[in-house]
């Protein structure tokens, strides 16, 4: 089974209990955050009245012997360049954090959970947000 990388929007929904995206935490066997998804959420969090909250329990969720940070590295830049130019000439921009993430994904060999239709615009990217997109 391939690593799930969690985007911010899939953490988001795994704090609302959402059903699908548990399911997939129980049955993911390594799940991976970026550290761009790491601060995404930071900023999310320190814009709320909960910050000093949401912060605890997003370390207690990466303390998790089954969660893994995966760092940028030289590798993942030369993805972003090879995403980014092909979006390009399809016509399909999409947010650069989220470049960065699916860069890492396809680097590391992992599908990314999301809510965001537009990583399907990237070539050799598994993504989706239920079991069946990911697991199937």
């Amino acid at each position: 089974m391939r690593p799930v990388l969690f985007d911010t929007n899939a953490y988001a929904s795994f704090k609302k209990n959402d059903a699908p995206i548990i399911e997939i935490v129980q049955h993911a066997e390594r799940i991976v955050i970026s550290p761009i998804v790491i601060g995404e959420l930071l900023a999310g969090f320190d814009g709320g009245n909960k910050a000093h909250q949401n912060k605890i329990e997003l370390q207690k969720f990466l303390e998790s012997s089954r969660i893994m940070i995966y760092p940028i590295t030289l590798d993942t830049s030369h993805f972003f360049s090879q995403v980014f130019c092909s979006l390009k000439s399809k016509g399909k921009p999409i947010p650069t954090n989220d470049l960065w993430i699916a860069s890492q994904a396809l680097e590391h060999g992992c599908v990314v959970c999301t809510h965001d239709k537009h990583f399907s615009f990237i070539d050799g990217l598994i993504s989706g947000s239920t079991p069946a997109d990911l697991f199937l």
